[in-house]
């Protein structure tokens, strides 16, 4: 879901696509000709936008179907995985800023970098400070 409402953001609210980006190249989603500094600003904005929004969802299915709540009380529980959250995708923008800024990957590659990173840190805050089991 991040990467989707990321995706879309690049797109249309913060333009952020350069012109061989595979979204622009396979799904015709505009491209910006911009600076990669300012393309580098703007994907980690986007990168938040969907932070926000993936973070509910993410929180909802995990007490459902992956970790047995009960740890914490739920507003506790909530205010840790969102800090865990927050944490991880702080690392992930990090990555993107990184791979956009210096080594001038696309847009979208550098957002499914930022998923790896992010998978693996949440998953270790999720399990170690959050959840039960």
């Amino acid at each position: 879901m991040n990467i989707a409402v990321a995706g879309v953001c690049s797109a249309w609210v913060l333009p952020c696509l350069s012109a061989g980006d595979s979204l622009v190249v396979h799904f015709g989603f505009p491209s910006a000709a911009i600076a990669d500094s300012l393309r580098a600003i703007r994907a980690v904005v986007c990168n938040f936008a969907g932070f926000a929004v993936a973070n509910v969802v993410c929180w909802l299915l995990n007490r459902k179907f992956v970790f047995t709540p009960g740890r914490h009380r739920w507003h506790v529980e909530l205010a840790l995985f969102f800090g865990g959250s927050a944490f991880a995708v702080a690392c992930g923008s990090a990555t993107i800023w990184a791979l956009v800024k210096f080594a001038g990957m696309q847009t979208t590659y550098s957002f499914l970098v930022n998923v790896l990173v992010s998978v693996v840190v949440n998953f270790a805050v999720r399990k170690k400070l959050v959840f039960k089991n």
